[in-house]
């Protein structure tokens, strides 16, 4: 089961107790990104840091959510990625 490249993780936990990433991190970040195209075009980086299907926006929230499962991957390290397409990043407090 893959998490959407962007809308609502509808069933999260369910997510969590099927794939056990428990040891994992949730970072949430609010950023500026706006449109879907957008989101295709950062798709392949963001795999790249993160994993496929471990990531996603949430365009419909007013803070266009990004929300990183990973055990590895720095805040900072997807701030700077989100910085070279163009979009503000900032981390939100869980």
């Amino acid at each position: 089961m893959a998490l959407p490249a962007h809308g609502h993780w509808r069933g999260y936990a369910g997510y969590v107790y099927h794939f056990n990433i428990q040891h994992m991190n949730v970072l949430v970040f609010k950023t500026s990104v706006q449109d879907p195209l957008l989101v295709k075009v950062i798709k392949p980086s963001m795999d790249g840091l993160v994993g496929e299907g471990k990531w996603n926006f949430d365009l419909q929230d007013c803070d266009r959510i990004l929300r990183i499962a990973s055990s590895t991957v720095k805040p900072k390290s997807a701030i700077r990625l989100m910085a070279q397409f163009g979009v503000q990043c900032s981390e939100l407090e869980n």
